[in-house]
Protein backbone atom coordinates (compact mmCIF):
# COMPACT_ATOMS: atom_id res chain seq x y z
CA UNK A 1 0.00 0.00 0.00
CA UNK A 2 2.86 2.06 1.05
CA UNK A 3 4.22 2.02 -2.99
CA UNK A 4 1.07 2.34 -3.91
CA UNK A 5 0.39 5.51 -2.10
CA UNK A 6 4.35 6.79 -3.43
CA UNK A 7 3.23 6.23 -6.79
CA UNK A 8 0.09 8.44 -6.65
CA UNK A 9 1.66 11.25 -4.48
CA UNK A 10 4.78 11.03 -7.98
CA UNK A 11 1.68 11.35 -10.09
CA UNK A 12 0.13 14.28 -8.36
CA UNK A 13 3.55 16.20 -7.96
CA UNK A 14 4.11 15.35 -11.89
CA UNK A 15 0.45 16.65 -12.84
CA UNK A 16 0.94 19.65 -10.66
CA UNK A 17 4.49 20.76 -12.55
CA UNK A 18 2.67 20.06 -15.93
CA UNK A 19 -0.44 22.23 -15.07
CA UNK A 20 2.04 25.13 -13.24
CA UNK A 21 4.28 24.65 -15.90
CA UNK A 22 1.00 25.16 -18.92
CA UNK A 23 -0.12 28.23 -16.62
CA UNK A 24 2.95 30.31 -17.56
CA UNK A 25 3.05 29.44 -20.78
CA UNK A 26 -0.46 29.90 -20.94
CA UNK A 27 -0.14 33.31 -19.39
CA UNK A 28 2.90 34.62 -21.12
CA UNK A 29 1.04 34.16 -24.26
CA UNK A 30 -1.69 36.55 -22.72
CA UNK A 31 0.56 38.89 -22.30
CA UNK A 32 1.51 38.75 -25.76
CA UNK A 33 -1.42 38.81 -26.70
CA UNK A 34 -3.07 41.75 -24.46
CA UNK A 35 0.63 43.70 -25.92
CA UNK A 36 -0.73 43.31 -29.18
CA UNK A 37 -4.41 44.45 -28.68
CA UNK A 38 -2.45 47.64 -27.07
CA UNK A 39 -0.71 48.08 -30.51
CA UNK A 40 -3.58 47.66 -32.00
CA UNK A 41 -5.51 50.22 -30.07
CA UNK A 42 -2.74 52.69 -30.09
CA UNK A 43 -2.67 52.47 -34.36
CA UNK A 44 0.74 50.86 -34.37
CA UNK A 45 2.45 47.43 -35.58
CA UNK A 46 4.72 44.78 -34.42
CA UNK A 47 6.17 41.72 -34.98
CA UNK A 48 5.15 38.79 -32.98
CA UNK A 49 5.88 35.11 -33.88
CA UNK A 50 3.78 32.20 -32.76
CA UNK A 51 3.42 28.40 -32.99
CA UNK A 52 0.93 26.89 -34.59
CA UNK A 53 -2.23 27.09 -32.22
CA UNK A 54 -5.05 28.60 -31.23
CA UNK A 55 -3.07 31.77 -29.43
CA UNK A 56 -1.53 31.54 -33.10
CA UNK A 57 -4.47 31.84 -34.79
CA UNK A 58 -5.51 35.19 -32.30
CA UNK A 59 -2.30 36.54 -33.48
CA UNK A 60 -2.85 36.48 -36.99
CA UNK A 61 -6.88 37.48 -36.56
CA UNK A 62 -5.01 40.80 -34.84
CA UNK A 63 -1.77 41.27 -37.96
CA UNK A 64 -4.92 41.81 -40.29
CA UNK A 65 -6.46 44.11 -38.17
CA UNK A 66 -3.72 46.15 -37.24
CA UNK A 67 -3.21 46.56 -41.19
CA UNK A 68 -6.57 46.85 -41.86
CA UNK A 69 -6.55 49.56 -39.14
CA UNK A 70 -3.30 51.09 -40.35
CA UNK A 71 -4.73 51.44 -44.17
CA UNK A 72 -7.62 52.89 -42.64
CA UNK A 73 -5.88 55.66 -41.15
CA UNK A 74 -4.25 56.65 -44.21
CA UNK A 75 -6.74 56.98 -46.33
CA UNK A 76 -8.42 59.16 -43.57
CA UNK A 77 -5.50 61.05 -44.26
CA UNK A 78 -5.57 61.19 -48.16
CA UNK A 79 -9.31 62.22 -47.95
CA UNK A 80 -8.22 65.03 -45.09
CA UNK A 81 -6.09 66.29 -47.25
CA UNK A 82 -7.90 65.73 -50.62
CA UNK A 83 -10.56 67.89 -49.14
CA UNK A 84 -8.57 70.23 -48.00
CA UNK A 85 -7.43 71.08 -51.85
CA UNK A 86 -11.19 70.65 -52.95
CA UNK A 87 -12.70 73.24 -50.50
CA UNK A 88 -9.18 75.67 -51.08
CA UNK A 89 -10.06 75.52 -54.98
CA UNK A 90 -13.79 75.81 -54.51
CA UNK A 91 -13.04 78.79 -52.33
CA UNK A 92 -10.57 80.55 -54.77
CA UNK A 93 -13.35 79.49 -57.45
CA UNK A 94 -16.16 81.12 -56.07
CA UNK A 95 -14.55 83.77 -54.22
CA UNK A 96 -12.36 85.60 -56.87
CA UNK A 97 -16.05 86.22 -59.63
CA UNK A 98 -17.97 86.83 -56.23
CA UNK A 99 -15.60 89.55 -55.82
CA UNK A 100 -15.71 91.15 -58.75
CA UNK A 101 -19.58 90.55 -58.86
CA UNK A 102 -19.45 92.75 -55.77
CA UNK A 103 -17.00 95.75 -56.85
CA UNK A 104 -18.57 96.25 -60.80
CA UNK A 105 -22.45 96.53 -58.56
CA UNK A 106 -20.71 98.82 -56.11
CA UNK A 107 -19.10 100.83 -58.92
CA UNK A 108 -22.29 100.98 -60.74
CA UNK A 109 -24.36 101.67 -57.61
CA UNK A 110 -22.22 105.22 -57.57
CA UNK A 111 -23.72 105.94 -61.09
CA UNK A 112 -26.95 107.77 -61.98
CA UNK A 113 -29.76 105.50 -61.76
CA UNK A 114 -33.11 105.57 -62.37
CA UNK A 115 -35.47 104.14 -59.83
CA UNK A 116 -35.74 100.57 -61.29
CA UNK A 117 -32.24 100.22 -62.28
CA UNK A 118 -31.41 101.46 -58.73
CA UNK A 119 -33.37 98.72 -57.28
CA UNK A 120 -32.21 95.76 -59.23
CA UNK A 121 -28.43 97.26 -58.21
CA UNK A 122 -29.05 96.86 -54.58
CA UNK A 123 -30.72 93.73 -54.91
CA UNK A 124 -27.74 92.35 -56.77
CA UNK A 125 -25.39 93.50 -54.40
CA UNK A 126 -27.35 92.18 -51.18
CA UNK A 127 -27.58 88.86 -52.81
CA UNK A 128 -23.45 88.44 -53.62
CA UNK A 129 -23.18 90.01 -49.79
CA UNK A 130 -25.10 86.90 -48.49
CA UNK A 131 -23.52 84.40 -51.39
CA UNK A 132 -20.53 85.52 -49.73
CA UNK A 133 -21.48 85.39 -45.90
CA UNK A 134 -22.73 81.79 -46.11
CA UNK A 135 -19.54 80.79 -48.48
CA UNK A 136 -16.89 82.06 -45.52
CA UNK A 137 -19.62 79.83 -42.90
CA UNK A 138 -19.21 76.93 -45.31
CA UNK A 139 -15.41 77.58 -45.23
CA UNK A 140 -15.37 77.72 -41.55
CA UNK A 141 -17.67 74.86 -41.32
CA UNK A 142 -15.09 72.50 -43.24
CA UNK A 143 -12.26 72.98 -40.55
CA UNK A 144 -13.97 71.53 -37.89
CA UNK A 145 -15.48 68.50 -39.67
CA UNK A 146 -12.35 67.40 -42.00
CA UNK A 147 -9.88 68.44 -38.81
CA UNK A 148 -8.30 70.82 -41.24
CA UNK A 149 -6.36 73.07 -38.42
CA UNK A 150 -2.90 71.95 -38.15
CA UNK A 151 -0.73 74.86 -36.56
CA UNK A 152 2.90 75.17 -36.95
CA UNK A 153 3.83 78.11 -34.11
CA UNK A 154 6.53 79.82 -34.95
CA UNK A 155 8.23 83.31 -33.18
CA UNK A 156 6.46 86.35 -35.12
CA UNK A 157 5.91 89.86 -34.55
CA UNK A 158 2.58 90.59 -32.97
CA UNK A 159 1.81 94.04 -35.05
CA UNK A 160 1.97 92.59 -37.93
CA UNK A 161 -0.75 89.60 -36.87
CA UNK A 162 -2.88 92.81 -35.84
CA UNK A 163 -2.18 94.92 -38.62
CA UNK A 164 -3.11 92.18 -41.43
CA UNK A 165 -6.08 91.35 -39.42
CA UNK A 166 -7.48 94.91 -39.46
CA UNK A 167 -6.57 95.06 -43.38
CA UNK A 168 -9.14 91.72 -43.16
CA UNK A 169 -11.96 93.62 -42.17
CA UNK A 170 -11.25 97.13 -43.29
CA UNK A 171 -14.43 97.40 -45.47
CA UNK A 172 -16.96 96.15 -43.00
CA UNK A 173 -15.65 99.04 -41.08
CA UNK A 174 -16.05 101.28 -43.40
CA UNK A 175 -19.54 100.76 -43.88
CA UNK A 176 -20.64 101.13 -40.34
CA UNK A 177 -18.03 104.24 -39.69
CA UNK A 178 -16.46 102.27 -36.87
CA UNK A 179 -12.88 103.18 -35.99
CA UNK A 180 -10.21 100.45 -35.20
CA UNK A 181 -7.88 101.93 -32.93
CA UNK A 182 -4.56 99.93 -32.87
CA UNK A 183 -1.07 100.11 -31.10
CA UNK A 184 2.42 100.93 -32.05
CA UNK A 185 3.67 97.45 -31.02
CA UNK A 186 6.82 96.58 -33.85
CA UNK A 187 8.87 95.42 -31.23
CA UNK A 188 6.73 92.93 -29.28
CA UNK A 189 7.39 89.40 -30.66
CA UNK A 190 5.29 85.95 -29.57
CA UNK A 191 4.86 82.53 -30.96
CA UNK A 192 1.91 81.22 -32.93
CA UNK A 193 0.91 80.21 -36.64
CA UNK A 194 0.19 83.30 -38.69
CA UNK A 195 -2.17 81.73 -41.12
CA UNK A 196 -4.22 80.38 -38.70
CA UNK A 197 -3.78 82.93 -35.77
CA UNK A 198 -4.72 85.58 -37.92
CA UNK A 199 -8.27 83.45 -38.45
CA UNK A 200 -9.31 83.81 -35.18
CA UNK A 201 -8.42 87.24 -34.36
CA UNK A 202 -10.23 88.25 -37.61
CA UNK A 203 -13.00 86.30 -36.67
CA UNK A 204 -13.48 88.12 -33.21
CA UNK A 205 -12.86 91.76 -35.10
CA UNK A 206 -15.93 90.51 -37.50
CA UNK A 207 -18.24 89.68 -34.44
CA UNK A 208 -17.18 93.24 -32.99
CA UNK A 209 -18.62 95.02 -35.95
CA UNK A 210 -21.44 93.18 -36.61
CA UNK A 211 -22.69 93.55 -32.95
CA UNK A 212 -21.43 97.58 -32.43
CA UNK A 213 -23.29 100.34 -33.61
CA UNK A 214 -22.28 102.84 -36.27
CA UNK A 215 -19.81 105.33 -35.55
CA UNK A 216 -18.71 103.95 -32.81
CA UNK A 217 -14.75 102.17 -31.90
CA UNK A 218 -13.05 99.11 -31.45
CA UNK A 219 -9.95 99.71 -29.87
CA UNK A 220 -6.87 96.64 -30.07
CA UNK A 221 -4.07 96.59 -26.79
CA UNK A 222 -1.37 94.29 -26.92
CA UNK A 223 0.15 93.68 -23.96
CA UNK A 224 3.61 91.15 -23.19
CA UNK A 225 3.38 89.60 -19.86
CA UNK A 226 6.18 87.17 -18.38
CA UNK A 227 4.83 83.99 -20.11
CA UNK A 228 1.94 84.96 -22.38
CA UNK A 229 1.16 88.16 -24.86
CA UNK A 230 -2.63 89.48 -24.60
CA UNK A 231 -4.09 91.00 -27.30
CA UNK A 232 -7.78 92.64 -26.06
CA UNK A 233 -9.85 93.67 -28.81
CA UNK A 234 -12.72 96.17 -26.84
CA UNK A 235 -16.02 96.93 -28.80
CA UNK A 236 -18.71 99.38 -27.93
CA UNK A 237 -21.18 96.89 -28.70
CA UNK A 238 -24.27 95.36 -27.08
CA UNK A 239 -22.39 93.01 -24.63
CA UNK A 240 -23.03 89.66 -23.51
CA UNK A 241 -25.49 89.10 -20.75
CA UNK A 242 -23.57 87.53 -17.72
CA UNK A 243 -25.32 84.45 -17.85
CA UNK A 244 -24.24 83.59 -21.26
CA UNK A 245 -20.58 84.76 -20.78
CA UNK A 246 -19.48 80.85 -20.42
CA UNK A 247 -21.82 79.70 -23.45
CA UNK A 248 -20.42 82.35 -26.41
CA UNK A 249 -17.77 79.85 -27.60
CA UNK A 250 -19.75 76.60 -27.87
CA UNK A 251 -20.37 75.61 -31.43
CA UNK A 252 -23.33 76.94 -33.06
CA UNK A 253 -24.11 78.91 -30.09
CA UNK A 254 -25.88 81.87 -30.64
CA UNK A 255 -27.68 84.44 -27.66
CA UNK A 256 -31.10 85.33 -28.07
CA UNK A 257 -30.15 89.03 -28.54
CA UNK A 258 -28.39 88.33 -31.85
CA UNK A 259 -30.79 86.09 -33.83
CA UNK A 260 -31.50 88.89 -36.23
CA UNK A 261 -27.68 89.13 -37.17
CA UNK A 262 -26.79 86.84 -39.79
CA UNK A 263 -24.33 83.82 -37.94
CA UNK A 264 -23.92 80.30 -37.24
CA UNK A 265 -22.35 80.60 -33.95
CA UNK A 266 -19.25 79.03 -35.72
CA UNK A 267 -16.68 82.12 -35.64
CA UNK A 268 -15.63 82.35 -31.88
CA UNK A 269 -15.72 78.33 -31.41
CA UNK A 270 -13.34 78.29 -34.36
CA UNK A 271 -11.40 81.06 -32.49
CA UNK A 272 -11.18 79.43 -29.31
CA UNK A 273 -9.84 75.89 -31.40
CA UNK A 274 -7.61 77.42 -33.23
CA UNK A 275 -5.77 79.28 -29.93
CA UNK A 276 -5.69 76.32 -27.78
CA UNK A 277 -4.29 74.15 -30.41
CA UNK A 278 -1.08 76.89 -29.91
CA UNK A 279 -0.66 76.77 -26.10
CA UNK A 280 -3.09 79.96 -25.89
CA UNK A 281 -6.60 80.71 -24.63
CA UNK A 282 -9.18 83.01 -24.33
CA UNK A 283 -11.17 85.52 -21.96
CA UNK A 284 -14.76 87.24 -22.95
CA UNK A 285 -14.76 90.13 -20.45
CA UNK A 286 -18.49 92.08 -21.11
CA UNK A 287 -21.31 94.11 -19.68
CA UNK A 288 -24.48 93.83 -20.73
CA UNK A 289 -25.20 96.95 -23.35
CA UNK A 290 -21.73 98.21 -22.21
CA UNK A 291 -19.40 96.16 -24.83
CA UNK A 292 -17.13 93.21 -24.88
CA UNK A 293 -13.57 92.49 -24.58
CA UNK A 294 -11.91 89.73 -25.78
CA UNK A 295 -8.76 88.58 -24.72
CA UNK A 296 -6.33 86.76 -26.59
CA UNK A 297 -3.48 84.90 -24.83
CA UNK A 298 -0.48 83.69 -27.10
CA UNK A 299 2.40 81.54 -25.36
CA UNK A 300 6.14 83.91 -25.67
CA UNK A 301 7.97 80.14 -25.96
Amino acid sequence: MAGIAGIIILLLDVAILVLARDGRNKKKEMEVLLQRLDDALEGGEGAYAYDESMDSAIADRLNKLLRSSSMGKERAYQDRDRIKSLISDISHQIRTPLSNIMLYTGLLQEKKLDGQSRMLADQIQGQAEKLDFFMKELIRSSYMETDMIVVSPRTAPVGELVDRACQAVEAEALKKGILIRQPETDRIICKFDMKWTLEAVRNILENALKYSPEGSEVQIEIAPNEAFTCISIQDEGIGIREEEQGLVFERFYRSRDVKKEPGMGIGLYLAREIISRQGGYIEARSEYAKGTCFCIYLPNF
